[in-house]
């Protein structure tokens, strides 16, 4: 497959063979939103703004030949001095096909580029719902998840060569 790609210069190949790679997203959705104001409406009487608490995790999981599901799981939880101001747990989740994709190649797309894709829907929604929720909307800033998959695997890969170094 890869002669055939070297060979043409990437292009599309006459009677339909495409052996191009090409990447996409297919749909994205709301896995999952839960939205809690367990102090209202005490809680609007607070004089001093929440502090607020933000955690991130990126998932991926094959669901079919060539589909990847990728999900984007946002927890929020605002406390204003010793009491919850309010909590939102969101999972937003996109699918996204592959044709001729190299192996090694998925996996940096799925938990870099994927969620960059779904972060400013995901980001809305979260907005969305705290602001229906009585509140200000939280608009998160842009994250570099391209970045932060290098990262952790140039620190998976530290901690490997230490383990190897070590035996």
């Amino acid at each position: 497959m890869a002669d055939d790609i070297l060979s043409t210069g990437g292009q599309p190949q006459p009677n339909g063979a495409d052996t191009a790679p090409a990447a996409g997203m297919i749909s994205q959705y709301i896995k999952d939103l839960s939205f809690e104001n367990p102090n209202a409406p005490a809680i609007y009487q607070s004089p001093e703004p929440p502090q607020i608490d933000v955690q991130f995790n990126i998932g991926a999981n094959q669901v079919a030949d060539d589909v990847h599901e990728v999900t984007l799981k946002i927890d929020v939880k605002a406390e204003s001095g010793s009491t919850t101001a309010f909590i939102v747990d969101l999972t937003y989740a996109g699918l996204f096909g592959f044709r001729n994709v190299p192996v090694e190649q998925i996996q940096p797309f799925l938990l870099g580029e994927a969620p960059r894709l779904l972060f400013p829907f995901a980001r809305r929604v979260l907005a969305d719902a705290v602001r229906d929720g009585g509140f200000p909307p939280l608009l998160l800033e842009p994250i570099d998840f391209g970045q932060l998959y290098l990262q952790q695997a140039q620190a998976q890969q530290g901690g490997e060569q230490g383990a190897v170094g070590t035996a």
